[in-house]
């Protein structure tokens, strides 16, 4: 069924299950007056001004009390979706949500899609559709660094940077392309050494936007860390640790892990996705050959590896070079465990740690965040990208602009120039939404929740 934007829809926008409360939006043309016909209170809610709140019953045929409400009203252009819109709140039964959403529709209000709330909050210029993925990545983050690069992003960090660029790329080729209608008096309206600066800064900014990715994306989605070592070297003991928990089976027993066992923890706001694998070694044990497989397979998809040692065998040479061959060597922190139990007489360390006792855990972890977030240049504070839609249209637009630079540096017309510069510009529009199509915000809003 296709759906129209300027349909009046409905959706719960609380969690479903019991509770306190229970939140009904409705945003529409028809969301005032037909709330209004359900409602039954002091005065008309139709009468009533934005961002008043209203207490009465949401009444069934005029007969039956379905509950005792709270409706808030929210004028066009004074609401999220920049539309007529009211909130129904109700006691946190689903029950009465879903007989408040029945008559709704019997009322001729259909139920939102997913993230249909806030699509109409872009499309009625209340944000733009950065502001609006920020929207998701606010309700998903998982610590207090992700919540505020999302903040910040929801704010417009972001889209105030792409907008920058696309305004100078929009001068810069518009100079250009007049340029084109005095070719025969040959009026020059700005210098090619001008273009050639403006040119090089607009790619820098490209570039430091397309190397924050990987920043942003371990922002929102947590950096991957693989603990290896040998077996019994005390690896299900050091993630106990961490979590504070006995999460995973400690033995003295090698090979006891035989799955990977996947835990997150935020580390000073950070977040980290630990996984505790099984011991790499050769067996002929089916259980355990599938557990080492699936070991390899986790360090292939890390971000950081803790190479965990026993100290009195040392660093094993052989898993060592085993691992160099899977990942790079700057990925992996070298550990001593166990040293509780003996002083350190050798080896090749990064840090030392009793993983029973929780003597230079602190260190550990320090690393681990410091080896994730070194580059110092990116912050949850600055603009950075944290989407994969981002990352690729930056790439497409940085592709343009180097066309754009070599046609310059060979002398040709100011045509060709004039045409990727504006390609470019078009690209950084996709990122904000001055430039879209249905099948892109069908995608984006699509991972939405339903009431968002």
């Amino acid at each position: 069924m296709i759906y129209s934007d300027s349909d009046t829809i409905a959706a719960i926008a609380t969690p479903s299950g019991d509770g306190a409360i229970s939140v009904i939006r409705v945003s529409g043309p028809n969301s005032i007056p037909v709330v209004d016909s359900l409602f039954h209170g002091k005065s008309k809610i139709i009468d009533s001004p934005s961002h008043r709140i209203h207490y009465g019953k949401i009444i069934s045929n005029n007969i039956n009390t379905i509950d005792d409400v709270l409706v808030s009203v929210f004028r066009n252009g004074s609401s999220y979706t920049g539309e007529d819109s009211v909130e129904i709140s109700t006691h946190g039964n689903m029950l009465i949500c879903e007989k408040i959403i029945s008559i709704l529709i019997l009322n001729g209000i259909r139920l939102a899609e997913p993230g249909e709330f806030t699509k109409r909050a872009f499309l009625n210029g209340k944000m733009d559709l950065v502001q609006a993925e920020a929207v998701a990545d606010i309700i998903n983050a998982r610590t207090e660094a992700s919540l505020r690069g999302a903040r910040n992003q929801l704010d417009g960090i972001l889209s105030k940077k792409i907008d920058e660029l696309r305004k100078l790329l929009i001068d810069t080729s518009s100079l250009l392309e007049l340029e084109l209608d005095f070719s025969e008096e040959k009026i020059e309206l700005i210098a090619l050494e001008k273009v050639q600066f403006s040119l090089k800064n607009i790619l820098d900014e490209v570039e430091l936007l397309l190397t924050s990715f990987y920043f942003g994306k371990t922002l929102r989605d947590g950096i991957n860390v693989a603990i290896v070592g040998e077996p019994n070297v005390g690896k299900s003991s050091l993630l106990n640790y961490i979590l504070k928990e006995s999460r995973a089976i400690v033995s003295d027993i090698p090979g006891t892990t035989r799955d990977i066992i996947h835990e997150d923890v935020s580390i000073d706001g950070y977040l980290f996705r630990l996984y505790d694998t099984a011991g790499i070694r050769f067996s002929e044990d089916k259980l355990e050959k599938e557990g080492v497989k699936r070991s390899r397979a986790a360090v292939e998809m890390a971000d950081l590896v803790i190479f965990l040692n026993d100290v009195q065998q040392g660093v094993s040479k052989s898993l060592y070079d085993e691992l160099c061959n899977i990942i790079p060597s700057k990925k992996i922190i070298i550990v001593a465990n166990k040293i509780d139990l003996s002083e350190i007489t050798g080896g090749d360390y990064d840090v030392k740690i009793s993983a029973l006792t929780g003597r230079g855990i602190r260190d550990l972890l320090n690393l681990l965040k410091t080896k994730a977030f070194s580059s110092g240049i990116y912050s949850e504070k600055t603009a950075i990208i944290t989407s994969l839609r981002h990352f690729d249209a930056l790439s497409r637009a940085k592709d343009s602009l180097i066309t754009a630079q070599n046609s310059l540096n060979q002398n040709l017309s100011n045509e060709f120039i004039a045409v990727d510069l504006r390609n470019a510009e078009l690209i950084l529009g996709e990122i904000i939404g001055k430039v879209t199509t249905e099948e892109i915000l069908n995608n984006i809003f699509s991972k939405f929740c339903i009431g968002k």
